[in-house]
């Protein structure tokens, strides 16, 4: 009877620990680094390419990799954006350009990008913000409102 009850206890250890070696494996498979500043730029521009044409889905899957957050809170993110650009479709018009606002920089650790997309009656801005660890650049932050008239300078 102890000898059941200790094979029962090796397979039990054995499976828990395969399921925590997998969940592990998944998580830091999620995570994957831009190796450069200019990869980093590079994503930017593809995201910001992406929410002009209202392909929102796809601006999501291109920063997902790169951004280490929970994937239910991303995809929450990504429900609210499509609902709210939808919105923002109709109230401002379409979409009729995009442009660079600034590009700010903290040493060699950070990097903030600025994008506005022009609609016919209005604009969003989309901020861009990275963070260099050990083992490339990562999506620290990303975030779109209407508070443009933030980036105008102040003499």
């Amino acid at each position: 009877m102890k000898k059941l009850t200790n094979k029962k206890m090796t397979i039990k250890n054995l499976i828990l620990t395969f399921l925590f070696s997998a969940i592990s494996i998944s998580l830091s498979g999620q995570e994957k680094h831009l190796k450069t500043v200019n990869e980093a730029q590079e994503l930017s521009d593809k995201v910001v390419s992406l929410f002009y044409q209202n392909k929102i889905t796809e601006a999501f899957d291109a920063l997902i990799p790169y951004w280490p957050m929970p994937e239910n809170e991303l995809m929450a993110i990504e429900e609210k954006t499509i609902k709210y650009l939808n919105i923002i479709e109709q109230r401002f018009g379409e979409s009729i350009g995009n442009v660079k606002v600034k590009n700010e920089t903290i040493s060699d650790i950070a990097i903030r990008e600025t994008y506005l997309i022009r609609y016919n009656s209005s604009a969003i801005r989309l901020i861009f913000t990275y963070y260099k660890n050990d083992n490339g650049w990562i999506v620290n932050a990303f975030k779109w409102d209407d508070s443009f008239s933030e980036e105008f300078k102040e003499d």
